[in-house]
């Protein structure tokens, strides 16, 4: 059978694709991919569909060996990628041939890795996705993380060429993140003072981040209210808790919540922030939302 077979998993390697939509109503997350700049630009390399499955790791540590033939591409965080042994530089396609060993080794930089093969990872859609939602046990491997023995099985491919993508499109993962955002409507709860504040503020990435948000350390952001009514909740949101410590909502964030949101980080913004590290420094900066509009269109036709 066509496939890899997994030598060592690593932490938290995932399947994953751009995500699920429409299920909101009855508390399944979109989940999908955290760094779609990385993930458009692993298929494109490889002339897949835009939303074919990839694995997203976000550690080092994954080993595999091929089963069979084939091509892949590696973008987003350079974990030191290698092929029987040998490194190989992110963001280029590479030919496998049945026997090799690939092998993610350590983290140079950024903070997510993607591993894309010619057509995809075989396996069964649930809700319309393969995307992993760990806390909700669907998608992917059987709703779980990559474990040692597992078998990811994909189709044979005559796809013959090589690309790379060129220097000035290769993002450069640093220390320092200027975002984007939008005001909410609960922009009113927030006295003038506070939202001062939240724009000329530094804050830090803290050490409480995962796949459903990551929280900022800096100066506190006081609300006018204590909590609001549970309602939905947008991609990028920016919901202020009780210790004033701004939470920006990520791509496995619960479906609804109950603290007043400042604001909302614009999507392409919430992919950089995703290969983001500990310690890494975060500033805001507002965007209007005719301009935000047109850039997001501009960055998925470019795809």
């Amino acid at each position: 059978m066509s496939g890899f077979k997994i030598i060592k998993a690593g932490i938290l390697s995932l399947v994953q694709d751009k995500g699920r939509f429409g299920f909101a109503h009855i508390g399944l997350t979109s989940s999908g991919v955290m760094d779609e700049y990385a993930y458009l630009w692993a298929n494109k390399l490889l002339e897949n569909d835009k939303n074919t499955n990839v694995l997203e790791l976000c550690f080092p540590g994954l080993e595999i060996k091929a089963q069979e033939n084939t091509y892949i591409s590696i973008t987003g965080a350079d974990f030191s990628f290698e092929i029987n042994g040998d490194y190989k530089k992110p963001w280029q396609t590479y030919k496998i041939n049945k026997g090799d060993t690939l092998a993610f080794k350590k983290s140079i930089n950024g903070q997510r890795a993607y591993f894309c093969v010619k057509g995809g990872f075989v396996l069964e859609k649930e809700f319309n996705s393969n995307a992993t939602t760990i806390k909700e046990n669907i998608g992917g491997l059987k709703g779980r993380a990559l474990k040692k023995d597992d078998f990811l099985e994909f189709a044979s491919s005559n796809f013959n060429i090589k690309q790379k993508v060129k220097k000035e499109y290769i993002p450069k993962y640093e220390n320092t993140l200027e975002l984007r955002v939008l005001l909410t409507y609960q922009e009113n709860e927030f006295n003038k003072e506070e939202k001062d504040k939240f724009f000329s503020s530094t804050f830090e990435v803290s050490n409480e981040g995962n796949r459903m948000g990551i929280k900022l350390n800096g100066e506190k952001i006081i609300p006018n209210i204590s909590g609001i009514i549970s309602e939905g909740i947008a991609y990028g949101s920016i919901q202020i808790p009780i210790s004033g410590q701004p939470i920006i909502l990520l791509k496995d964030r619960q479906t609804i919540g109950g603290y007043a949101k400042i604001a909302t980080v614009f999507d392409i913004d919430c992919f950089k922030l995703s290969q983001a590290k500990v310690g890494t420094k975060i500033t805001f900066n507002e965007i209007d939302i005719e301009e935000a509009q047109k850039v997001l269109k501009d960055f998925y036709n470019s795809f």
